[in-house]
């Protein structure tokens, strides 16, 4: 694991860096290119050891609602989220719900190659089951609850009495909820959605997310008693080649 924070007050668990956002996409007729798409090797190894660490590790309290949440716009945490999403469905059989609760700037739909239909805000305005406003992608145990019709109300539709019943049918219908969230350093939703789920994993961009923005964001999920995970630092590069690397 790699240090994001040099200060030890300020520095939470850091999970994983991911080197890079960029990936090359098959089309298959069969599958859509979300679960097609071939992720650099060490950048793949490394969401991997994101997910086991998350999800899967015997000897720690596994989580199964966690919401990833950047300190600005434009670290990659959609994407992280997405690609997190569909390596954990790949490695287990019980369900996976990606979310998207960035009802101000929703994007978690086109990572798999979709329209923005019917979803989240939605499901908040309307009845019925919750499970019927999810899309089933490529894989048997793999969803996704995209933002859903546009919402000029979203800040309210988010604390409303509403999304906490909404996020309780969710739990119930799904194994694992992956939860994209609007930036911390825009507004307080991933906070909400927080103490909402597990915890908050933040998702920090390599060479540009500020030391300030990163640790008010600790500040503020400490201050609501919200579980940090820890951080991911993304789109981190190294001078020397992936073969040296990797015998390092």
């Amino acid at each position: 694991m790699r240090e994001v924070w040099q200060s030890p007050s300020e520095q939470p668990p850091t999970l994983t860096s991911v080197e890079q956002e960029t990936a090359a996409a098959t089309e298959p007729d069969t599958l859509p290119a979300s679960l097609c798409v071939e992720l650099d090797g060490v950048v793949r190894d490394e969401i991997t050891k994101l997910v086991q660490t998350l999800f899967l590790l015997p000897e720690v309290n596994r989580s199964r609602r966690v919401v990833f949440a950047g300190t600005e716009s434009g670290s990659g945490c959609t994407w992280i989220c997405a690609r997190a999403a569909e390596i954990l469905a790949l490695q287990i059989r019980a369900s996976v719900c990606v979310v998207d609760c960035n009802l101000r700037s929703p994007r978690l739909h086109k990572q798999f190659g979709l329209e923005n239909h019917h979803g989240l805000s939605d499901a908040l305005r309307s009845s019925g089951p919750v499970r019927q406003y999810a899309r089933q992608l490529s894989r048997k145990n793999l969803w996704l609850l995209s933002c859903g019709s546009s919402a000029d109300d979203w800040q309210t539709l988010l604390v409303s009495d509403r999304m906490r019943q909404r996020m309780t049918e969710l739990r119930a219908a799904f194994d694992y909820l992956l939860i994209d969230a609007t930036p911390l350093g825009t507004c307080n939703d991933a906070i909400l959605l927080g103490g909402l789920s597990d915890g908050v994993v933040l998702v920090l961009k390599a060479n540009s997310s500020r030391r300030e923005k990163a640790r008010q964001a600790l500040q503020e999920l400490r201050a609501a008693n919200v579980p940090i995970f820890g951080a991911v630092l993304n789109q981190r590069t190294f001078p020397i080649p992936e073969s040296i690397y990797r015998r390092i």
